[in-house]
């Protein structure tokens, strides 16, 4: 039986002062698509990401809440100025986490290897975004996070509701467009929404894309392919048990029951799931966190106390799902949530199929930065070359590629070198864009 640290290793990257102020107003201006309500505060509160991961390393910090048309609060952390002290003289860059952590993963390294730290000293208004569901993201006008219907959502709720309003708040704080930097799933929803060609396009002034997960399919990571092969986040915990057949050894009716929404459930579900996937033939699970990511080069393992202090972060089921469905890891179309029967998704979606996000209607004048590894077992490099070749079109000089052949998954977030390897180049990307 697999012990709780391994699943905690599992989970990691499945990629001021005692007075407060507060300021709430309604988003002006034409934005349309989501209600912004925006509050800017100061915490005394230790178990803060500004006071516990920012300020320690001699940085300004703000903390921010931004509440969604759907009613979910996230929480935003903002590093206005760099260690030198100066007003940051670059655009605003907005960093968007993976799945199952949260901005914390952008400040575990020294300040000289962590990406928050680093674009903060080279000017930037830097600001870290943490998705609905994480620590610091619990918050909803009307449901707590113990009723089951503030877990109904995936990752299209994210590009509808979450990175729309945290751009555009971003955007009516500082008046300017901003660069935009994501991880693994961080990808999947700015790519998504950028082909969908809406007003927020235009308040990107580029997009770099770590580790991109737009095509899942190529993946060589078996125990991620026999977790979504078997329909584990379906069967175990969505109450999905006509697609359970493969799992004769649980208790249907007691699964029934159980109706897990939360992603990742307690350990009484996790431990059977795990050892079962872990007993497939061709399946090492020995090292949970390579066999899920790839072999990560450049981590400092001992910052590993660290990062079990932030991560893992719980997500939605339901975004669980979404992303091991036939239409992102079985088959590699980049689709909508696909709710089964075609008399619901006529009912959501007013057709028999999800409408898919397609890679070939982003902008071609966007533009995009793309880094990724040869180690990389979520963010094959086979699917990155599909999405270059849906990009293939764009202008000239509008699309540029880093690619490590030694970086796996992790590393683009946590290598020690990662500045050297891709920061530096990200950087020179986004002041050539800056203007």
């Amino acid at each position: 039986m697999l012990n709780f640290s391994s699943v905690l290793t599992l989970f990691v990257l499945f990629f001021v002062s005692p007075n407060v102020l507060a300021i709430d107003k309604v988003f002006p201006g034409n934005a349309k698509d989501v209600d912004i309500i925006i509050k800017s505060s100061v915490s005394d509160d230790d178990d803060i990401i500004c006071k516990s991961l920012v300020q320690t390393q001699g940085y300004a910090c703000e903390e921010h809440k931004v509440t969604t048309k759907d009613g979910y609060i996230l929480s935003v952390q903002r590093i206005p100025v760099g260690r030198s002290g100066k007003t940051a003289s670059k655009p605003p860059v907005l960093l968007q986490h993976g799945l199952l952590v949260d901005a914390a993963a952008w400040l575990l390294n020294t300040p000289d290897e962590s990406l928050g730290f680093i674009l903060a000293d080279n000017g930037f208004d830097v600001w870290l975004a943490n998705t609905r569901g994480t620590k610091y993201s619990r918050g909803h006008t009307s449901l707590s996070s113990n009723d089951s219907a503030y877990w109904e959502w995936s990752w299209d709720e994210l590009v509808q509701y979450d990175l729309s309003a945290l751009v555009q708040y971003v955007q009516y704080k500082t008046g300017q467009k901003l660069h935009y930097v994501g991880h693994s799933l961080g990808t999947l929803i700015a790519l998504a929404a950028f082909s969908e060609q809406g007003k927020l396009i235009n308040m990107f002034k580029s997009a770099a894309l770590l580790s991109p997960i737009a095509h899942l399919n190529q993946i060589p990571s078996q125990l991620t392919k026999e977790a979504a092969q078997l329909h584990i986040a379906e069967g175990v915990i969505y109450w999905q048990l006509h697609q359970f057949n493969s799992f004769p050894w649980f208790d249907k009716q007691e699964l029934y029951s159980l109706g897990y929404r939360q992603f990742p459930p307690g350990w009484d579900v996790l431990g059977p799931i795990l050892e079962k996937i872990c007993n497939e033939p061709g399946t090492n699970c020995s090292e949970l966190m390579t066999a899920l990511t790839g072999p990560n080069c450049c981590i400092n393992s001992s910052r590993a106390g660290e990062l079990l202090k932030h991560e893992p972060q719980p997500t939605a089921t339901k975004n669980i799902i979404h992303l091991s469905q036939s239409k992102v890891i079985r088959t590699g179309t980049i689709a909508m949530y696909d709710y089964g029967s075609e008399d619901e998704k006529k009912e959501y979606y007013g057709q028999s199929d999800p409408p898919a996000y397609n890679m070939k209607d982003i902008p071609k004048e966007l533009p995009l930065f793309l880094g990724y590894g040869g180690q990389d077992m979520l963010a094959d490099a086979n699917d990155v070359k599909a999405l270059l070749n849906d990009l293939k079109d764009h202008d000239n000089g509008e699309l540029v590629e880093v690619y490590s052949e030694e970086y796996a998954h992790a590393d683009f977030v946590l290598g020690v070198n990662a500045s050297q390897v891709v920061y530096d180049p990200m950087i020179s990307f986004f002041d050539n864009h800056s203007s």
